[in-house]
């Protein structure tokens, strides 16, 4: 497991800033590990909506090597509809508040109401995953703002009621640029620092599997924008459409080789459910790119 910094909702403004920029400075790409705190997640069914449950898959995730554990209580797949405020409170601040007691990773709220994210920050959550990019919530820019913590800004096309219906881009990578020049624009004014903004291009939020295929393939299109990648391959329909697979856990060989793509074209975030998979994946191909070990590894010689 990656040494976390001192907790970011610790450190004063420019301490968190900095550790931030260390944490990103690793040479293979940071495993975020998915905790879905739903019973009607796509990826596992449910499988973690018990409290006992979500906490012993943080812990297991932490285990397997995730450098950041990504925690939601609403599911965001395709047709999903919306939950209450107080069921996804319910169903996330508990789980925040035990891990980010136990465990030494960042924790990251996935949600676009400032009201959960408030009490994320203030169970010990040091990241904001908000798949509107502040569009849905108009507290959640100034939210980010006083607390001084990374933020996530993904590219969606609609909403997760109807952004699979179809999804349609005239000029795909340069759509969802244009919409990060904006978005980025709208951050840094409502005073969140650029340095603190993740960029996710929403892989399977409004595009359909030739889309995804065109953004994994072209994420560097991407880097000039000087802000760190985020891409969130995990599982999705595509890969399920690619190798005739259901949904689940069968799709995960199939996610090392969107991850493996998307680390040669400068994702410096991976989104997953398997992080002892990514784990294993990301370290030997950085060894390959860089021809070095990690700093931990002993291996014979040959």
């Amino acid at each position: 497991m990656t040494a976390a910094p001192q907790a970011f909702r610790s450190l004063e403004r420019e301490e968190r800033r900095t550790a931030w920029t260390r944490l990103l400075q690793t040479s293979r790409p940071l495993i975020m590990g998915v905790v879905n705190v739903t019973p009607d997640s796509f990826s596992d069914g449910g499988r973690f909506f018990d409290h006992q449950a979500a906490l012993d898959q943080g812990r297991a995730l932490a285990a397997a090597g995730a450098d950041i554990l990504d925690i939601g209580g609403e599911s965001t797949r395709p047709a999903a509809d919306p939950v209450s405020l107080e069921e996804e409170l319910r169903r996330v601040v508990p789980v925040i508040a035990t891990l980010s007691r136990e465990l030494g990773l960042p924790i990251s709220i996935d949600t676009y109401k400032a009201a959960v994210a408030r009490a994320a920050l203030e169970a010990g959550a040091a990241i904001i995953n908000d798949i509107s990019a502040l569009r849905f919530d108009p507290e959640m820019a100034p939210l980010a703002a006083a607390h001084q913590v990374p933020v996530i800004l993904m590219h969606m096309q609609g909403t997760p009621k109807d952004m699979q219906v179809h999804p349609h881009y005239d000029d795909l990578l340069g759509e969802i640029k244009a919409f990060f020049r904006e978005r980025l624009e709208y951050a840094v004014s409502q005073g969140i620092p650029r340095e603190l903004v993740v960029l996710d291009p929403g892989i399977g939020f409004g595009k359909t599997w030739r889309h995804n295929l065109e953004i994994i393939n072209h994420l560097d299109a991407f880097l000039d924008l000087g802000c760190p990648l985020l891409l969130g391959p995990s599982r999705k329909a595509f890969i399920g459409q690619i190798l005739g697979l259901p949904n689940g856990e069968v799709r995960d060989i199939g996610t090392l080789a969107a991850l493996g793509v998307a680390a040669m074209r400068g994702a410096r975030l991976i989104r997953t459910h398997n992080a002892a998979y990514a784990r294993q994946f990301l370290t030997v191909l950085t060894a390959i790119r860089t021809g070095e070990l990690p700093g931990d590894a002993s291996v014979s010689p040959g």
